[in-house]
């Protein structure tokens, strides 16, 4: 169980979060294998603050996300929101607590039920914690929620095929604005937009972070979305942060080679530039069987013959405790 010291300056801790699938054999046989899919993640988001959590597809960010919101239930850690254990909470408590724990998702189609209408899809909230008294109070409260994210306040009567992509994902933002949050997990909310939308909606987070005093856990795979709007960043690779630091530290002292190969992807615009982009080599292990030692060790360019054995914990960076790396050779390094 995680510990309740509550930090008036922390909205959200997660400490030794865990959550295995298994896997079976067949129809009727047992369990062959696990994924291993969330394997001891910990992490603080303080009031206000983004935390961007970054990897490549299969590394568990979003199971994280929806670990932490009680949607996929935990195989082991904590999760304290506001020095409150959420594991601990049974369904009725955490239906109330869902008021300040909300989540926009990535995909603006298929999270939107196309047999309700705009109003219906922000309105539902509402309704089930009875923040309304009437339907006039709705339709205004929805109207209002609208204006927010830079839609007409008369498109409740709508529905969603009725928009765009980038429209549907302001109006998934609204139902999650709905019910007064504190704390959002944003699961990759700009990557299934296009570019030229992408900083619209991205641009609103902030101005409605700022507005409502908000709280992120930004899940991404894109580096350059995240070092815009993130103040920290987590890199997850097969189950586990791999580093934890500053958004500008990171970007500017990355410590993990897995960082540092992220960061050498990113795409470049620049053609000349862009020749000098190389993609992580190799392929991601099965989180079915992952490497033994540092999971990273197959792939890395850096990579020593302890590598393959050792395991490494997050530990500080050049003595700097809020950069945090788990790399045997970053550790033997600052030895040296």
């Amino acid at each position: 169980m995680i510990a309740m010291e509550e930090d008036k300056n922390l909205i959200l801790r997660v400490e030794g979060l865990r959550k295995f699938f298994p896997l079976h054999r067949g129809v009727f046989g047992g369990v062959s294998k696990v994924v291993r899919a969330v394997d001891g993640v910990s992490f603080d988001i303080g009031r206000q603050e983004s935390l961007g959590l970054v990897g490549e597809s299969g590394s568990g960010k979003t199971t994280v996300g929806r670990t932490i919101l009680r949607l996929i239930e935990p195989d082991g850690g904590g999760v304290s929101f506001e020095g409150e254990d959420v594991l601990q909470k049974d369904r009725k408590a955490m239906r109330e607590l869902r008021k300040e724990m909300q989540i926009v998702f990535q995909d603006p189609v298929s999270s939107l039920n196309p047999r309700m209408t705009v109003e219906r899809i922000i309105g539902e909230g509402l309704l089930l914690h009875r923040m309304v008294k009437s339907q006039k109070e709705l339709r205004e409260r929805v109207a209002f929620l609208l204006e927010q994210v830079g839609l007409s306040g008369e498109f409740g009567r709508r529905y969603p095929h009725e928009f765009s992509g980038g429209q549907r994902q302001r109006i998934g933002i609204a139902r999650a604005l709905a019910v007064e949050p504190k704390f959002i997990v944003a699961d990759e909310p700009v990557s299934a937009l296009d570019v030229s939308i992408q900083s619209q909606i991205l641009n609103l987070l902030l101005d409605l972070q700022e507005k409502f005093k908000l709280s992120f856990l930004f899940i991404a795979h894109n580096l350059a979305v995240v070092e815009y709007f993130c103040d920290r960043v987590a890199v997850m690779y097969l189950g586990k942060i791999v580093e934890l630091a500053d958004a500008e530290e990171l970007y500017r002292n990355p410590a993990h080679p897995y960082t540092k190969e992220l960061l050498a992807a990113i795409p470049e615009p620049d053609p000349e530039k862009r020749m000098d982009k190389k993609a992580i080599r190799g392929e991601t292990p099965s989180p079915v069987n992952p490497p033994s030692g540092c999971a990273f060790h197959p792939r890395c360019p850096s990579a020593g013959k302890g590598c393959e054995h050792e395991s490494p914990e997050l530990a500080a960076v050049e003595g700097n405790p809020r950069h945090l790396a788990a790399c045997s050779c970053q550790f033997k390094k600052q030895i040296n």
